[in-house]
C-alpha cells in the first residue's frame, strides 16, 4: 500500500517524522515508529511547567494563536491540505475550522476559564491558604497532572481545547491522534515549538498515532506509573477500550458521546415571520460541523400537530442548503443506511413525510415518533408534540445541548430538562456558540485535569 498522507509525531515537544508503519484507514497513511519511552515523562522529575507562572504560559498560548492566524511558514495550510485527504468533514467546513483555530488562544478567554473553573490562577501558581470551620489553616493546590488524551476526530477544535486546557493546568499531556484527524494536534504542537522552542509548555506535550485498542501500546502506556488521568473523547467503542485500564491511581475523565435536540414552541406559528425565525435558528444548530459535533441538533420537537410540524419542516429544509461559517451549503451525501431507513418511511404517510433528497443539500424527515436511526449529514427529524413539557421526556443522560424557541420558554423547562439528563440549555440558534470556561458535559474540565492536594496544619 502506498500511503497518501504522512503523520508527524511529537515527543516531548520535538517533532518526529518517518514512514515506518502503514495504516489502511482514512485512505491510507504512514506514521513514524513508536518510541514509547520518548513520549512519556519520568515520574522521578517534576513536570516541566510546574514552576512556570500561568501568566507566562498565557503569553506563549497567545503567541501560538497569532502564529496559527498568520501562518507565517505555511504549516497551517499544509496541515489543512493533508486533512482534506483523511477527514470526512466537507472541505469548506474543515477550512473554516482550521482558519479559526487561533481564536481559541485568546487571553480574555483563558482568564475567564481560570477564574470560572478554578477561582483564580493562585491555586495553579502556588498554594491557596484556606481556613476550615475548626480554625485550622491549610494550603490547597491544583497540582499539574500527567494525562493521556484519547482525542475525537469530529472537529479540529477538540485538539485545540485539549492543548489549551493541558497547558493552563501545567500538566504533561500525551495526545493520542484519531485516524480521522491526524494533523490538527501535531500542527498545534509544531506551533508551540515555533513560538517557544524550549519553553516548559512546549516540552509538556507529546502526540502519536496508534490504532485504538492496540493492547501492545495501551497496556504499557495506560498505567499510573506514567499517567494520572485518561482523558477520553469519542464513541462507545473508544470508551469501552479505555475503561479497561482505569483503576487506583489512574482516573478516567470522560467526554462522553452526546446528541442534541431542539424544542420549538407553538409561538413559532404566530406569524410567517416567527416561523421563518424559528426555522433559521434551528438550521444553525443542525448544521454545526455538518452535524458531526455533539452539540449539533438532530431531533426537532415541534409543539403542535402534524400540520404544524409539516409547516416547520418545509420552512427548515431550504435553510439546510445555506453556506454557514461551520456548515456547508452542499455537504457529504446522506449515508446509505440512513437513506434505506428514509426510503422505508416514504410509504408511511401520514405517519411520516420526507422533505428533500440525499445529495447533501439537507433532508428533513417528519415522523410522529422519533426515528430509530442516528440523523447525520444534515438530516433533521421533526416530531410533533402536544406541548414542550411532553418533549422533556425525550432528553436523557446522552443529551448534551437543548435549543429552545422562544427564549422565554427556557426558564420553565430547564430544571426538568437537566433532571432528565441534559447538560446544556440554550436559546435556539445559539448552540454553535460554545463558551470556554462554562461547564462541559456536566463538569468543569480544568477542575478534573489537575490533582487537588493539601498541606494541612
Amino acid at each position: 500500500m502506498k500511503p497518501s498522507a504522512q503523520v508527524t509525531h511529537i515527543a516531548r515537544g520535538v517533532p518526529v517524522s518517518g514512514a515506518d508503519r502503514l495504516f489502511e484507514s482514512s485512505g491510507g497513511f504512514a506514521a513514524p515508529a513508536l518510541d514509547l519511552d520518548a513520549l512519556v515523562w519520568p515520574r522521578r522529575t517534576p513536570v516541566p511547567a510546574l514552576e512556570t507562572p500561568v501568566a507566562e504560559i498565557m503569553d506563549v498560548l497567545v503567541a501560538l494563536g497569532d502564529w496559527l492566524t498568520k501562518d507565517p511558514d505555511g504549516q497551517v495550510e499544509r496541515a489543512l491540505a493533508e486533512s482534506l485527504r483523511t477527514n470526512p468533514l466537507p472541505a469548506g467546513v474543515l477550512r473554516e475550522s482550521f482558519g479559526s483555530l487561533g481564536k481559541s488562544f485568546s487571553r480574555p478567554v483563558m482568564e475567564f476559564m481560570i477564574d470560572q473553573e478554578l477561582g483564580g490562577a493562585d491555586v495553579l501558581d502556588g498554594w491557596r491558604h484556606v481556613t476550615a470551620p475548626s480554625g485550622r489553616t491549610s494550603r490547597v493546590r491544583a497540582f499539574p497532572a500527567r494525562s493521556v488524551h484519547v482525542l475525537a476526530g469530529n472537529a479540529p477544535g477538540v485538539a485545540a481545547l485539549s492543548v489549551l486546557r493541558g497547558a493552563l493546568t501545567k500538566g504533561v499531556n500525551l495526545l493520542k491522534l484519531p485516524s480521522n484527524d491526524l494533523h490538527s494536534a501535531p500542527l498545534l504542537l509544531l506551533g508551540l515549538r515555533a513560538v517557544a522552542p524550549d519553553h516548559p509548555t512546549t516540552r509538556s506535550f507529546s502526540a502519536a498515532y496508534w490504532a485504538g485498542g492496540d493492547t501492545s501500546v495501551e497496556s504499557v502506556l495506560f498505567r499510573p506509573q506514567f499517567f494520572d488521568k485518561l482523558v477520553a473523547w469519542g464513541g462507545h467503542g473508544a470508551l469501552r477500550s479505555a475503561k479497561e485500564y482505569v483503576g487506583p491511581g489512574f482516573e478516567l475523565v470522560s467526554f462522553d458521546p452526546k446528541s442534541s435536540i431542539s424544542l420549538v414552541g407553538r409561538e413559532a406559528f404566530a406569524s410567517q415571520e416567527s416561523l421563518e425565525q424559528a426555522a433559521e435558528a434551528a438550521a444553525r444548530d443542525i448544521m454545526l460541523m455538518d452535524q458531526q459535533a455533539c452539540a449539533a441538533s438532530r431531533f426537532q420537537y415541534v409543539e403542535g400537530g402534524v400540520e404544524e410540524a409539516d409547516r416547520f419542516s418545509a420552512a427548515l429544509l431550504p435553510r439546510l442548503g445555506v453556506e454557514r461559517p461551520l456548515g456547508s451549503a452542499v455537504g457529504n451525501p446522506v449515508p446509505g443506511p440512513i437513506r434505506d431507513e428514509v426510503e422505508g418511511l416514504r410509504d408511511l404517510e401520514p405517519y411520516a413525510r420526507v422533505f428533500g433528497g440525499y445529495e447533501g443539500h439537507g433532508l428533513v424527515v417528519r415522523t410522529q415518533e422519533p426515528v430509530d436511526f442516528h440523523p447525520e449529514n444534515k438530516v433533521a427529524n421533526v416530531v410533533p408534540v402536544p406541548s414542550l413539557e411532553d418533549a422533556v421526556a425525550r432528553a436523557d443522560v446522552a443529551t448534551q445541548s437543548v435549543g429552545v424557541f422562544p427564549a422565554e420558554r427556557k426558564e420553565a423547562l430547564r430544571d426538568r430538562l437537566v433532571s432528565a439528563g441534559a447538560a446544556r440549555v440554550v436559546t435556539l440558534g445559539h448552540v454553535p456558540t460554545v463558551e470556554s470556561g462554562l461547564p462541559h458535559d456536566g463538569f468543569y474540565p480544568l477542575q478534573r485535569l489537575v490533582r487537588w492536594v493539601t498541606d494541612e496544619g
